[in-house]
Formats: C-alpha cells, sequence, structure tokens
C-alpha cells in the first residue's frame, strides 16, 4: 500500500468518524453525471455502480449506458473554499478533507440542475449554480461571491481542489493542468488533490515538477488543485465565474469541449494505462479510457478557441496573440 493510497483511507476514517457527508443531489444529462452536496462539493453516495463497482458519484462520464468515475474512489476528496485575505476569514466544504465556516442558505435540485446557496458568516454569500452547458460533455457552474459584510474587500480568494480517481484505473492517472500561465486571477495550480479545500492553508505538489501549467504528469495517485485571487470587491457586489466538469472519450474530444465553452485554464485526468490518451488501454486497446475534465472561465485568461486545442504549449502561443483581451468581471449592485 503506497503512501498516498494511505493518506486516502485517512480520510476515509475521518469522514466516518465525523459524519462529514451531508444531503445532495446526483444529476445528469445523460452524458456526464454530478453528485453535488448541498454546500456545493462534489461527491454523493448512493448512485449507480461505475465500471469499478463504485457507487459514490462525484465526475462521471457515461457511455452507452456505462459509468466511468473520476473522482470518488477512495476518498471523497473534491471541495472548495473562500477567503478574505486581509482579515484572514475562511470558508470552505470538502467531504473528506473538512467543513467549516459555511452556513447554508438552500439547496434545491431537479434531474439535471442543483442550486447551492451557502454564507460564510455575515461576510459572503455565494451561490453555486450546476446547470448545463453549450457542450455535452461538460456540466456548468457558475459561481457568485457577494460581499455582505458592509465594507470593501481588498483579496477575495477562492479554491477548487479534485483528487483525480480515473475508472478505469482509479489510483493510477496522468493529470495535465493548461491555462494557467495567461490567467492573471490564478495564483497557484498543482497536481495535490488532496489538500485542505481552505484557501488560506498551504498546498503544495505531489510529484515533482506538477506545479502551474504542466502535462501527462505520471501515472501517480495525484489530482488537481487551483488557487485563485480575484482582488478588491466593494461592498455589495459580486464576482462571476464559471467552473465546468465532465468528460470525454479521449484529449481531442475534451479539448473540444473545453474550447466549446470558453475555458480559459483547466485539468484533465486519466488513466495511466493510456499513455497516449487516446481513449483506449495501450496494451489490449480494448479497455475504454476516458479523459475527464475540469476547467475554469471568467479567471482573466484566454480563452481556448472551439477547436481541437492539442496541448498547453499550444495555448500559450495563441494566447500571446491575444493578450489585449480583458478578464470577463460581473459586478451586481
Amino acid at each position: 500500500m503506497t503512501m498516498k493510497f494511505n493518506i486516502k483511507v485517512a480520510m476515509m476514517l475521518s469522514m466516518l468518524a465525523t459524519g462529514a457527508a451531508s444531503a445532495g443531489a446526483i444529476i445528469t444529462d445523460g452524458n456526464v453525471s454530478l453528485g453535488v452536496n448541498d454546500l456545493g462539493q462534489l461527491n454523493v453516495t448512493g448512485g449507480i455502480a461505475d465500471v469499478g463497482g463504485e457507487t459514490s458519484v462525484g465526475v462521471r462520464w457515461v457511455d452507452a449506458g456505462i459509468q466511468y468515475e473520476s473522482t470518488a474512489q477512495g476518498c471523497l476528496c473534491e471541495g472548495w473554499g473562500v477567503a478574505i485575505a486581509e482579515t484572514a476569514t475562511s470558508g470552505y466544504a470538502n467531504e473528506s478533507a473538512g467543513t467549516a465556516g459555511l452556513t447554508s442558505v438552500s439547496f434545491s435540485s431537479t434531474a439535471t440542475t442543483a442550486t447551492s446557496v451557502v454564507n460564510m458568516s455575515d461576510d459572503l454569500t455565494i451561490t453555486h449554480d450546476f446547470a448545463l452547458s453549450v457542450s455535452d460533455n461538460l456540466y456548468r457552474v457558475t459561481v457568485t461571491i457577494e460581499n455582505t459584510s458592509g465594507v470593501d474587500i481588498a483579496d477575495l480568494l477562492y479554491r477548487r481542489t479534485m483528487d483525480w480517481d480515473t475508472a478505469p484505473t482509479p489510483f493510477s492517472e496522468f493529470v495535465t493542468i493548461g491555462g494557467t500561465a495567461l490567467a492573471s486571477a490564478v495564483t497557484a495550480a498543482n497536481d495535490n488533490g488532496f489538500c485542505s479545500s481552505d484557501p488560506l492553508a498551504l498546498c503544495t505538489e505531489l510529484t515533482a515538477g506538477s506545479t502551474g501549467d504542466f502535462i501527462a504528469s505520471g501515472p501517480a495517485d495525484h489530482g488537481a488543485n487551483f488557487d485563485f485571487n480575484f482582488g478588491a470587491l466593494a461592498a455589495g457586489e459580486s464576482y462571476t465565474f464559471d467552473i465546468f466538469f465532465g468528460g470525454a472519450a479521449n484529449k481531442s474530444d475534451a479539448f473540444a469541449a473545453l474550447g466549446a465553452v470558453g475555458a480559459e485554464a483547466y485539468s484533465l485526468g486519466w488513466s495511466g494505462v493510456d499513455a497516449d490518451q487516446n481513449g483506449f488501454e495501450d496494451v489490449v486497446d480494448g479497455q475504454i479510457t476516458p479523459t475527464y475534465i475540469f476547467g475554469f472561465s471568467g479567471v482573466g485568461g484566454v480563452a481556448l478557441p472551439p477547436t481541437d486545442v492539442p496541448e498547453p504549449t499550444s495555448i500559450f502561443m495563441f494566447g500571446l496573440a491575444l493578450m489585449g483581451l480583458a478578464s470577463r468581471r460581473k459586478l451586481f449592485k
């Protein structure tokens, strides 16, 4: 048993001891399924068994009725957090790595959508709105953070982290992170999916060199962590950005999906037995190995074009030609 797997076992035992699991919903468009908890974090128990027998649902890709899970094996390690830097105040939610500082305002769902609204004390109201996107391979999560503190905020922080456990070989995956070099709101990114979801907590890479933008790190048992600083937010105003979760048959289809939604930064995770990321196991070329997708827009980066973009290096070159583009920022009174 590896050290990283021991970390997962410890997290599972901690979750059972503390009763961290909460009410939520499993939503699907028939191609992608998400398990959404009431605070907006993923990984919900009680779903249909996937190709490996896993019944917890985090992020799934569905092919001909066969389900492929990507985050729920081993530990329910997916979550988010928000913080005000100048007051060192934070709130975060993660079924395994810990939940604190947040109060549920409301949670609602349909077969295909879910909406979570929470408060971080009297300072922030955070809404995660899960809905279908323009790509059949991606769910869109619109995140709106409202400053309800009555005073201006200088530095608004957000973190999203997940442990990739990519069927059909959970605990052995390749991971890519791209787009962060050109995304002004991204302050850090690495392959550590076991980090606390608290933006004020330290999060360092698991695998040497797996920080910032990198290609096909692994195979190993790792994930993706993104830290953001959205800057100043005046009293009564809101900041909005989008997260994308999903999967595709292979790398080409994954980039096409990211391009269709205009993602600016992203992580891809796929099976450690598919080095060329063509969607099939390398040795017998018969076992399906999807590419799973985790992306962001509205984070001060350059949107991927709606075509097959081969690797982060090409995205960087594309971005150099578009450095004049401003980041999307929505302010509401």
